[in-house]
Protein backbone atom coordinates (compact mmCIF):
# COMPACT_ATOMS: atom_id res chain seq x y z
CA UNK A 1 0.00 0.00 0.00
CA UNK A 2 0.82 3.65 -0.53
CA UNK A 3 -0.07 7.26 -0.12
CA UNK A 4 -1.89 9.37 -2.42
CA UNK A 5 0.66 11.78 -4.35
CA UNK A 6 -1.92 14.09 -3.67
CA UNK A 7 -1.88 13.88 0.01
CA UNK A 8 2.21 13.60 0.47
CA UNK A 9 2.23 17.60 -1.74
CA UNK A 10 0.08 18.91 1.42
CA UNK A 11 1.87 17.19 4.49
CA UNK A 12 3.98 18.82 6.81
CA UNK A 13 5.51 18.21 10.29
CA UNK A 14 3.17 19.12 12.59
CA UNK A 15 5.94 20.57 15.47
CA UNK A 16 8.25 22.56 12.59
CA UNK A 17 5.64 22.91 9.83
CA UNK A 18 8.94 21.93 7.35
CA UNK A 19 8.49 19.67 4.25
CA UNK A 20 7.72 15.68 5.30
CA UNK A 21 9.68 12.42 3.14
CA UNK A 22 7.71 9.28 2.78
CA UNK A 23 9.76 6.36 3.53
CA UNK A 24 7.47 3.29 2.33
CA UNK A 25 10.02 0.85 3.22
CA UNK A 26 9.50 1.72 6.93
CA UNK A 27 5.64 2.65 6.91
CA UNK A 28 6.25 6.34 7.93
CA UNK A 29 6.82 9.96 7.03
CA UNK A 30 10.16 11.80 8.20
CA UNK A 31 11.27 15.20 9.35
CA UNK A 32 14.66 15.73 8.43
CA UNK A 33 14.73 19.12 10.30
CA UNK A 34 13.17 17.58 13.36
CA UNK A 35 14.66 14.17 13.55
CA UNK A 36 11.19 12.87 13.46
CA UNK A 37 9.58 9.99 12.07
CA UNK A 38 5.71 9.53 12.37
CA UNK A 39 3.89 6.33 11.55
CA UNK A 40 1.80 5.41 8.65
CA UNK A 41 -1.11 2.32 9.81
CA UNK A 42 -3.12 1.27 6.98
CA UNK A 43 -2.36 4.15 4.35
CA UNK A 44 -3.22 6.76 7.15
CA UNK A 45 -0.44 9.05 8.61
CA UNK A 46 -0.87 9.30 12.32
CA UNK A 47 0.78 12.94 12.36
CA UNK A 48 0.45 13.45 16.47
CA UNK A 49 3.88 14.44 18.18
CA UNK A 50 3.25 12.11 21.09
CA UNK A 51 3.35 8.90 18.42
CA UNK A 52 6.19 10.15 16.90
CA UNK A 53 9.80 8.19 17.87
CA UNK A 54 13.23 10.02 17.40
CA UNK A 55 15.98 8.93 14.27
Amino acid sequence: MTLSPQLLTILVCPRCKGPLEYIEAESSLVCPACRLRYPVRDDIPIMLIDEATPL
